[in-house]
């Protein structure tokens, strides 16, 4: 017999209510709170989990690390430079990888691409999607410039059904299209329901441990641009991958959030064309392709994802406010991170921003997650108040303080020996950095006045 009950469970970090709460009590997240149903089994005498004599079943004995024996770590390659990269050389045999990004970003045209590319390289790939039919998928496979043809397709949203199938054709690789599709038959809720998720995605993971099949999840993303479902999801899973950019840009950039075999928050770039996704070797070059020469307002500065340095360009826009409130719009960049820095200019720098409205972005659809970029926002926003363009062979690295001093990078070489392999010869920096490039020399930036002082000459 079974009986039927409901929980509030929060969907950021599992904790359980007795009733339902507009805050969870344990992580202070609002709106997480929602119901599940739970179905209450009896106990079953049989399996692993019997109780004999009242004693439950003796569990697998435990090794020392020493005792047990290692292999070296294979990767299976898609033959996409750029996700193989992010995902630290190659998908690994027996992992779970989770990707999420917004509707219509690229997601089932990124993971069609690189299952047509195993396919041709031997491992047999299974393409489950509860949100498209096998003729929706045909229709997109003819599209790309890969051979999809040998793909095996199922449109299946009943979890046993997939793995049934997995297992039917032997898959190396499972793709999921998408995890709040589908559904066990252990739980009487709803598909994308929290325990559902949960439920489903342990479920996989066993499943990818005890056969070695690697499974790929697709993931929704909510209005705040986390992975919709619980928190544990994220945790269960070996790699979780972010797809993002602007659906009106060509360009897409694949992030790693976690990754238990390789770096975190490694990017890869994707220029998104009529025949699918286009790896971009040269992320660099592409994002500074379209900027010109002698516009105020324009600051370079070289970001570290993960072990890559990539130049981006900042742009700033100071003009008179025509409202009685000056706007402040910061588009790839924190807006508070922003606030802190115009505060910091017009205390220590004597500066004023307080009647001017305030536009910064950053270009190709890049984010500024590192305080090495904060020099690039303020020589941006002193160009364009000033009208005094930057100088074209300069970069900006550095942190700024409180108190206007100016702080050096991280990984300094690494953004120099890229800066100076697309022709930049100066560095605004702290005089604490040091690079030994040739051809490029550091021009010591210890204060906000100083660059005010510099730039605006």
């Amino acid at each position: 017999m079974a009986r039927a009950r409901s929980v509030y469970r929060c969907t950021e970090c599992g904790h359980e209510h007795p009733k339902w709460a507009g805050r969870c009590e344990s992580c202070a997240a609002w709106n997480a709170v929602a119901e599940e149903p739970v179905v209450v089994r009896a106990a079953v005498k049989s399996g692993r989990h019997a109780l004999a004599g009242g004693r439950a079943a003796p569990a697998a004995a435990p090794s020392r690390l020493r005792e047990i024996a290692t292999s070296p770590l294979e990767r299976w390659r898609t033959g996409l430079p750029e996700f193989d990269f992010v995902l630290g050389g190659g998908i690994v045999p027996g992992s779970m990888i989770l990707i999420g990004g917004e509707p219509g970003i690229g997601k089932s045209t990124l993971l069609l691409q690189a299952a047509a590319r195993l396919e041709t390289a031997g491992r047999t790939v299974l393409y489950a999607s509860g949100e498209e039919s096998p003729d929706q998928i045909r229709l997109r496979a003819d599209r790309l410039a890969e051979d999809a043809g040998a793909v095996h397709v199922l449109g299946e949203t009943r979890l046993e059904a997939i793995l049934g199938a997995a297992a039917a054709v032997t898959a190396d690789v499972v793709v999921i299209d998408s995890i709040q599709t589908v559904y066990t038959d252990t739980l009487e809720s709803a598909p994308g329901n929290v325990g559902q998720v949960r439920e489903c995605s342990g479920q996989l993971m066993r499943f990818a441990k005890e056969s070695g099949t690697a499974v790929v999840v697709v993931g929704h993303v909510t209005k705040g641009g986390g992975i919709a479902g619980p928190k544990t999801l994220e945790h269960i899973v070996d790699t979780v991958l972010y797809f993002e950019g602007e659906v009106a840009l060509d360009y897409r950039l694949l992030r790693t959030t976690k990754n238990r075999f390789g770096s975190v928050d490694e990017l890869g770039v994707f220029s998104m064309t009529e025949n699918g996704l286009v790896a971009v070797p040269n992320p660099s070059a592409v994002f500074l392709a379209a900027r010109a020469d002698g516009i105020s307002g324009s600051a370079v500065t070289a970001l570290m994802e993960g072990t890559r340095p990539v130049l981006v360009e900042v742009q700033a826009l100071a003009a008179k406010s025509g409202y009685g409130t000056p706007q402040r719009v910061a588009t790839g960049i924190d807006p508070k991170r922003l606030a802190v820095l115009l505060a910091v200019l017009e205390r220590r720098a004597e500066t004023s921003f307080a009647a001017l409205d305030v536009f910064v972005q950053v270009t190709a659809g890049v984010r500024l997650t590192e305080p090495g970029a904060d020099l690039a926002v303020a020589a941006a926003l002193i160009s364009s108040l000033y009208n005094r363009p930057a100088p074209a062979d300069v970069i900006f690295l550095g942190e700024i303080g409180l108190g206007g001093e100016i702080r050096p990078s991280g990984a300094i070489e690494r953004r120099i020996a890229e800066a100076a392999r697309l022709g930049f010869r100066r560095v605004f920096g702290s005089s604490r950095s040091s690079s030994q490039i040739a051809g490029v020399s550091i021009v010591g930036v210890d204060h906000v006045e100083q660059l005010v002082r510099t730039l605006a000459a």
